[in-house]
């Protein structure tokens, strides 16, 4: 009775247990159907996004395809890159390339740093007994006058000098001619060092065009009621600069005949585009900054011919960032290396004029070089082969070698790692190409606000861009986290290109305003008196796209200037940073 009860509670459950089993599989099969019929969908949807967002922007005349991005081959013998040290100096190696022991001809070893005291402040009271030691000068702290009574002793004792590019005080004179002011200041309540440095902040004026605090000293407490005024930065003597450098001119000799060649094409493997060679910015930078500086110091020591050697190499080493033939940066980071190397020419040059130190010829070859200068066009084919190069490896990569680029692991939590190893590893390949759409729609914007044949950018288009980057950015959606990731706000680049081609612009004129100030006596009421004498065609102003303005000043002197990021006329008035008030270049006498 109880086997026969046995066998029926057995075959009675058989059937049960097949029917759960069906219904298992079916389910499961009905699960991997919409998942199967999910991924086909969305990557139908995001191939098909990306291929009508591709054929509209190539319609445009724009370059998406990375593959033609790439530079073409050049000979060996016409390659910059391919003369002695070139490869070894200006090209920075790859993750897995050992890194090279020679060091780089133009990191120089630290000097010794020399901060110059330039005068001595003692604080009396305003009826205090003079001082058994004579003061150079005695002033009322509260007295407006003092400022620039101080600031004229101030200029007389130190002489000529000039700020280098690289934290350097260059002076005319050598350093141990310098004897310190001994001052004394008369105050009802003694000030702190804090006070004396607002005090003393104006004291040398006109001496950058940097619209950041052109204060170069510091205050430090030396006791009671005393004070010590030194320079903020190293100070270094020009002719001392010199032969500190001297060590770098048969390197840069080099440098010079290498760039006689006429193409600069680094050798290696272009079809990944991050993580092809590129220049190394490090060794462009340092060389760039030591040219400059030595261009400074020949110009304070009275020596044109020598500082336009100097100088001229500053506008060709940027060759070997643009990769000619095409004249294309391959990266953005070259483009803006490129845009902040110009950055340094003109303000070597408003040094110059300062301290009326360029004659004629070099006027007229500087002129020339500031003329060949344009700063938009490579950064704008560096926002476009960004894009290339990002859709392209968005399109081709492997998910093992995405989170390596994204450096998974170095900044993020361990749960945020394993999220993101998750989702790029289950996301359907449709996203990619959703994500690329977004990108490459949002940079066609930023394009949009250049008129590279007219010379004009347009501030306030840029909105449009940064309205489309919040508004993907706040979805948090799959088709647009790879966006947040690799598109950074490029407006910033914009702003900093347009400012330096304006500075540049405004050099280009300044050499022509001193041509006519060599030869006549004195600067014109316009700019149209200019040319075809002396320049043949004025350069206009990138944000208006009209004349730059221009007006003479008391003293003999003239300021000119461009209306800005802001798109305002603010009369010739620089603002606290580059988005505000004008970009002004002044010459004083």
């Amino acid at each position: 009775m109880n086997t026969t009860n046995s066998s029926t509670a057995n075959s009675s459950s058989t059937p049960r247990r097949w029917r759960i089993a069906r219904r298992l599989l079916v389910t499961a099969a009905a699960v991997t159907t919409l998942i199967a019929v999910f991924y086909t969908v969305e990557n139908w949807r995001g191939k098909r996004a990306w291929e009508n967002s591709r054929r509209e922007l190539e319609a445009k005349g724009e370059v998406i395809d990375w593959t033609k991005c790439i530079p073409a081959q050049v000979p060996d013998d016409q390659n910059i890159f391919k003369a002695p040290h070139m490869q070894e100096w200006f090209v920075r190696p790859s993750p897995t390339t050992p890194q090279s022991t020679t060091p780089s001809p133009f990191a120089l070893s630290p000097r010794n740093e020399v901060k110059l005291m330039v005068a001595e402040v003692t604080i009396v009271a305003p009826n205090a007994a003079p001082a058994s030691q004579p003061a150079d000068a005695t002033f009322r702290f509260d007295d407006p006058a003092a400022r620039e009574q101080v600031a004229t002793l101030l200029r007389d004792a130190i002489g000529p000098c000039a700020l280098g590019s690289k934290a350097y005080v260059l002076l005319a004179h050598p350093l141990d001619q310098f004897k310190p002011l001994h001052l004394t200041l008369q105050a009802g309540t003694a000030p702190d060092a804090k006070a004396l440095a607002a005090f003393f902040s104006a004291s040398l004026t006109n001496l950058t065009m940097d619209y950041s605090d052109t204060s170069i000293f510091r205050v430090d407490s030396a006791g009671s009621n005393t004070f010590r005024v030194s320079l903020r930065d190293q100070a270094c003597g020009a002719a001392e600069y010199l032969e500190w450098t001297d060590s770098t001119t048969s390197d840069f000799d080099v440098l010079r005949k290498a760039l006689e060649r006429p193409f600069a094409r680094i050798d290696c493997d272009y079809t990944q585009p991050f993580l092809m060679l590129i220049p190394n910015f490090v060794t462009v930078r340092n060389a760039a900054q030591i040219l400059s500086q030595r261009t400074q110091c020949h110009l304070l020591l009275g020596q044109p011919e020598e500082a336009w050697h100097e100088l001229s190499l500053v506008h060709d080493l940027c060759r070997v960032l643009l990769s000619q033939p095409t004249g294309k940066p391959m990266t953005l980071v070259a483009a803006m290396i490129n845009t902040a190397v110009h950055g340094l020419y003109p303000n070597v040059v408003e040094d110059g004029l300062r301290l009326h130190a360029w004659r004629e010829p070099q006027l007229v070859a500087i002129e020339q070089q500031l003329k060949a200068t344009d700063l938009l066009a490579p950064v704008l084919e560096g926002f476009k082969e960004e894009r290339a190069a990002s859709c392209y490896t968005f399109e081709t990569i492997k998910t093992s070698e995405l989170l390596k680029l994204m450096k998974v692991g170095t900044d993020k939590s361990p749960w945020q790692e394993v999220s993101l190893r998750l989702v790029l590893t289950l996301m359907p390949r449709g996203w990619y190409y959703q994500n690329m759409v977004v990108g490459a729609q949002a940079e066609q914007e930023l394009l949009d606000c250049v008129d590279l044949g007219k010379q004009r950018v347009t501030p306030h288009q840029t909105e449009i861009y940064l309205r489309y980057l919040q508004l993907h950015g706040e979805k948090r959606s799959p088709y647009t986290f790879l966006v947040a990731w690799s598109l950074p706000n490029f407006v910033k680049a914009l702003q900093t290109t347009a400012h330096n081609q304006t500075v540049v612009n405004e050099a280009s004129l300044a050499c022509a305003l001193e041509r006519q100030h060599l030869a006549k006596g004195d600067y014109p009421e316009t700019l149209d008196a200019l040319t075809p004498q002396f320049i043949e065609k004025l350069p206009h102003d990138l944000i208006s796209g009209q004349p730059l303005k221009y007006h003479r000043t008391a003293g003999g002197g003239y300021q000119l200037y461009s209306i800005g990021w802001d798109e305002k006329d603010n009369g010739g008035t620089v603002g606290k940073s580059k988005e505000e008030g004008d970009w002004v270049w002044e010459q004083r006498q």
